[in-house]
């Protein structure tokens, strides 16, 4: 089958991957001059299945209002004319229930915990490496009530088999030895084993090197303008270099997909959420962390890639705006230097921002649409690198007819009730 893939990120080239490993020919269009550019770019790093979690859930919206008046919040938002912004807040309010939570969550966790079976299956097989660490994620609690309120998360990880430890304490020193020097600061934490890290922008660009070497056809700097309907079919991709037909399309663009889609009547309540990173290099190894650590207060991921730092978090409700904004960078330099104070120089440090695509229910819309030969890849949110090769994975079974590794119901847009 000859498939047209539209954006290069991590999504949009494990998909080309699999595709193509599956014997089908596929050309991958984007506007960027290679992969993994955008928000793929410089996350945080993890690759958490453990963490997958919707961010709506009980008690998220007393939260939020708390987050927004702390100094160092870890939840902006910007109050803009904005429809699909505010449908958007809405819909994610009305998943911030108990029965919501458990069902969205129950989608999320068989399909990022596959993605990691996806992704040491593709090491194993092709050696990628890409400052890859396999050890885990600890998540830091500066307050009691933060670690009483484990006790939810911890039976849903005991639902789904997922390995844990619960550290009440300083012992998660043993995992962490370079938290020692501010262990006062913390009254425990929660240990994720299975999950790993790894740097999301030097794997995608491997990845596209070894899917151009299986004939995957990349076209750089191409502009992708409108969807080319015809009845029930998509008859071709309109693009500034001319209009690319195929047998079938599948839209990968992270938060710039309802854009696309909607002039063709498909409306996906995908809307960006923009977070920042800092990368920062390390300067005394032993004082720097030895995978990722979450704090829990600021939701800030610090996490270790080769010689360097990388700290990402943040949620800032801005539209579409990439602007670099100075009091998110301070959020970053406080919690990386407040955890690691000798572990790296931040006056040295990268400032990176980018738009993370995200559903109000936290699972992303992944399957086929009401077009027999258009396919959706989007809105995996925070967790776009943990997820990624079992979608692509995912996708290439349902593609190709066979059954799917997981279930596949309540991945698609028909979840929300769309045809």
């Amino acid at each position: 089958m000859n498939i047209v893939i539209l954006g290069s990120g991590v999504i949009g080239t494990t998909a080309a991957y699999y595709l193509a490993k599956s014997g089908h020919q596929v050309t991958v269009i984007d506007r960027q001059p290679g992969p993994a550019l955008e928000a793929s770019y410089a996350n945080a790093g993890e690759v958490s299945p453990g963490y997958s979690a919707p961010w709506a859930g009980p008690g998220v919206p007393v939260k939020a209002i708390k987050w927004m008046l702390m100094q160092h919040s870890p939840l902006v938002i910007w109050p803009l004319l904005d429809w699909h912004m505010w449908r958007w807040g809405l819909s994610m309010l009305r998943n911030c229930t108990e029965e919501r939570y458990r069902i969205n969550k129950s989608r999320m966790v068989p399909l990022a915990e596959y993605s990691r079976d996806c992704l040491r299956a593709l090491r194993a097989e092709t050696g990628i490496a890409y400052d890859d660490r396999s050890q885990g994620t600890l998540q830091l609690f500066r307050k009691q009530k933060q670690l009483d309120g484990t006790a939810k998360d911890i039976e849903i990880l005991k639902q789904y088999n997922v390995p844990y430890e619960l550290f009440e304490g300083d012992g998660f020193v043993k995992c962490e030895p370079a938290l020692a020097l501010v262990k006062e600061k913390f009254v425990g934490a929660l240990r994720l084993p299975g999950d790993e890290t790894g740097d999301c922008f030097v794997f995608t660009q491997k990845l596209a090197e070894m899917a151009e070497a299986l004939g995957v056809a990349f076209r750089w700097g191409v502009n992708i303008q409108a969807l080319r309907r015809e009845g029930d079919r998509i008859a071709g991709v309109q693009t500034d270099a001319g209009v690319v037909e195929a047998d079938l399309y599948l839209v990968a663009l992270g938060s710039y997909s309802p854009l696309l889609l909607r002039p063709v009547g498909i409306d996906i309540p995908v809307y960006p959420v923009k977070g920042y990173s800092i990368t920062v290099p390390i300067t005394d190894p032993q004082y720097a962390p030895e995978s990722t650590i979450m704090d829990e207060t600021h939701k800030v991921a610090v996490t270790r890639l080769g010689d360097r730092i990388r700290v990402g978090g943040t949620a800032e409700l801005a539209g579409y705006s990439l602007k670099l904004r100075e009091p998110r960078r301070a959020t970053l330099n406080h919690v990386v230097t407040d955890l690691f104070p000798r572990g790296g120089d931040v006056s040295q440090a990268t400032f990176w921002t980018g738009l993370r695509p995200m559903t109000p229910d936290g699972t992303p819309v992944v399957g086929p649409t009401q077009f027999g030969n258009l396919w959706l890849s989007t809105g995996h949110g925070t967790l776009g690198w943990t997820m990624a090769t079992g979608t692509g994975a995912l996708l290439a079974d349902w593609i190709g007819g066979r059954k799917p590794a997981i279930d596949t119901s309540g991945l698609a847009l028909t979840r929300y009730g769309r045809q």
